[in-house]
Parts: C-alpha cells; structure tokens; sequence
C-alpha cells in the first residue's frame, strides 16, 4: 500500500508503564483519520511519534520520502512579550509569499485578522491561524492534537466545517486526535479508538457498533452516537457501512 506513514508495532515506555503497546496504522493519501480514547490513552504519544516529535522504544516508521508534514499541537500559546500580528507570524520561519499567506488566511477566514496582534485572538481565531500556519508549506498530511478542545460549540463547529472543507477541496491527509465524538462521526472517515493499544478502528458508522467501543465509552454514548451517526446518514444519503475490523488499520 501506497501509505503516508506506516507505523509498526510502536511501543513507548513511560516510568516502567506501558504508554503505547504495539501499535500499528497506517495513514494513506487524502486519509482523515481521527483517534480517539479515554485520557491517558496515549493519543497524544502516538501523534507525537508520527510527527517525529519523539521517538518510539520499539517499532518503526516509515514515510513516504519528501513526504511535507505540519503538526498543530495540543497547546500552543504566543510569547506575551514578543510583539507580532497574525500575518508576521504565519510568515516566520518560512519561505511564504505573501500571496500564499493570503490564499490560507482566505481559505481559513482569518484575512480580517491579519493586521492584528496575535495576543488578543480568541481561542477560535487562534485555532484558525495555527490552521492557516499549517497550510503554508503545502503539506501532504495534517497532524492535530485535540484543535477544538477549548473553543465553545459554534467555534467547534466553524473550526471543524474549515477543517473538512480543506481535506474535500485540497485532498490534504489528516490525522486528529478529538474528544468531540458527535464531531468525529459527522466529519472523519476512519476511527482509531485507542487505549495503548488499538482497541477497534474502522469507519464512523461501524465503530460504536463494536464492543471495545461501548466497553470504553459505555452502551448509553455508543447508542448515542449511532443515533447521531444515523441521522447524519440519512440527511446526507449516506449507505456506505463497513466492518469495523475491515480497515487499513492493523492491530
């Protein structure tokens, strides 16, 4: 298979604690891919692997050679005493045009900010210029680690509408970590639900089918979310299921 990243039996250790325990995946071209889990999973670990942030103590990863990666973070706050506007940092340390910054503020929203301080951004705004930011080098993938997690519904919802309408439009891989379930069933394609291991994966409509699933989130949220998966589908005429273990996934 033609995959961005292979990732083979990746474990790291933490204080004599398994943090992941062989875990396997792969993320193909033009994937969106959202992995989810209770805190403490490993999530953020395993996105960190990816993006070569750190090192795993067994296994391997291969990447597709020239392959252009950005890595948006968990947390990401801007030196207070560093005076910058939104259009001087996504020009820093890149080789940007200014109309490249141009094009990713417009297909991110952010033209508006782009003469303000990047200290007085609320945290949707934020969350669209580090999305801008990651726009700038072209990638062929998108690593992001929880990106709505302190934005309130609407922003959630804006942040997430930008997300898919950059995956549709550019066919940018995308790789997330989210606790926004209803938002992971609405918008990705495949599901990792992991637990230091990979517990179950497979496609959205699929995964809270599985019993991994409802052991780790409970029948009520897996009924829920079928619920909500359901009525999705119908708005939008969907009838594609799959298999939940019938997937690039390996285990």
């Amino acid at each position: 298979m033609n995959a961005l990243i292979s990732a083979e039996n990746l474990s790291v250790y933490r204080n004599n604690s398994a943090i992941l325990d062989n875990v396997s995946l792969d993320v193909a071209p033009a994937d969106f891919l959202t992995i989810i889990g209770p805190n403490g999973a490993g999530k953020t670990t395993l996105l960190r692997c990816l993006a070569g942030v750190i090192r795993p103590d067994k296994g391997t990863i291969h990447r597709q050679p020239s392959l252009r990666t950005s890595y948006i973070p968990q947390r990401m706050t801007a030196e207070t005493s560093l005076p910058m506007d939104v259009k001087s940092f996504l020009k820093l340390n890149t080789a940007a045009d200014g109309n490249e910054v141009e094009d990713a503020a417009e297909e991110t929203d952010i033209t508006a900010l782009l003469h303000r301080s990047i200290h007085v951004l609320s945290g949707g705004e934020w969350q669209r210029v580090l999305l801008a930011r990651s726009l700038i080098n072209k990638p062929d993938l998108i690593i992001l680690d929880e990106p709505a997690q302190n934005l309130d519904l609407s922003g959630q919802l804006k942040f997430y509408e930008h997300l898919s309408r950059i995956h549709n439009e550019r066919k940018i891989a995308l790789v997330m970590v989210s606790h926004d379930l209803h938002m992971v069933l609405a918008s990705t394609r495949k599901v990792v639900c992991l637990y230091h291991h990979v517990c179950c994966s497979g496609e959205p409509t699929a995964i809270t089918k599985d019993p991994e699933f409802i052991q780790l989130f409970g029948q009520d949220m897996a009924r829920m979310m079928a619920v909500y998966q359901h009525d999705h589908d119908h708005d939008h005429h969907h009838d594609d299921h799959q298999n939940c273990h019938e997937t690039e996934i390996r285990t």
